[in-house]
């Protein structure tokens, strides 16, 4: 039996992801959003780290930041396309324009993404590049959070061996707190990352009723624990 907050064993060897990144805060969610997700993850805040890290040991992939502290990511960039076998690349950034996203792939990132993202996009867009190298993805996981086991490949939610009925958007919403348990986000980043939505389109409401919902229908199902907590004036977290 697994150990309450854990997830199912991967098979095979599990790639590995640099995210070379300077914002703890997108740092910390993406660790454990890509961690959740099957992928182990080493994390380097500037250009300098990254490099002597790759002296030392494999990755299977980078996600590099464009803008570094150190220098910028675009030369980074071009050593780690350098030589035969070089390393798949995503670039994330925060500039917006053109010219940026035309010349990252000009050097060769193997694709490119605007912050603010979806994790779920970053997620997908990472096994598509894998894929592509020709390194095994893998499976989706199972976790196992004190009374509930989330199967994230069939999208379904059990007690104590019986599927809990939610909702798409309530599936979605449970699944992405309990890819982070113990960690606080706001209703709009909760919006963004489960509706892909934004304050602009959609009511704070909307999370809040939802969330109403999955405690109502965790209880009916006996479950105590994990639970989605209030931080108020924050947002929910799941607490296991």
């Amino acid at each position: 039996m697994e150990p309450a907050g854990s997830v199912g064993a991967a098979t095979g060897r599990r790639p590995k992801i640099m995210l070379i990144e300077d914002d703890r805060d997108l740092v910390a969610m993406c660790d454990a959003y890509l961690t959740r997700s099957g992928f182990l993850v080493e994390i380097a805040p500037d250009a300098g780290t990254a490099n002597a890290t790759l002296t030392r040991q494999r990755v299977d992939l980078v996600v590099l930041d464009l803008g570094l502290p150190d220098g910028d990511g675009l030369d980074l960039l071009r050593s780690l396309r350098q030589g035969e076998g070089a390393l798949p690349v995503i670039v994330v950034t925060g500039r917006g324009e053109e010219a940026d996203r035309v010349v990252g792939l000009e050097l060769g990132a193997d694709d490119y993404l605007v912050k603010p993202f979806f994790l779920r996009e970053l997620v997908a867009r990472i096994r598509a590049v894998l894929r592509r190298s020709g390194t095994d993805v893998p499976s989706p996981t199972v976790i196992h959070l004190g009374g509930l086991v989330i199967d994230t490949g069939a999208h379904v939610i059990r007690a104590a061996g019986e599927p809990i009925e939610l909702t798409p958007r309530e599936y979605a919403l449970l699944e992405f707190l309990a890819t982070t348990p113990g960690r606080v986000y706001s209703r709009e980043q909760l919006l963004s990352n489960v509706w892909e939505s934004s304050v602009q389109w959609q009511a704070q409401a909307t999370v809040d009723e939802h969330v109403y919902r999955i405690r109502r229908k965790l209880t009916s199902a006996g479950v105590e624990i994990p639970r989605i907590t209030t931080v108020r004036g924050f947002g929910y977290r799941l607490d296991t």
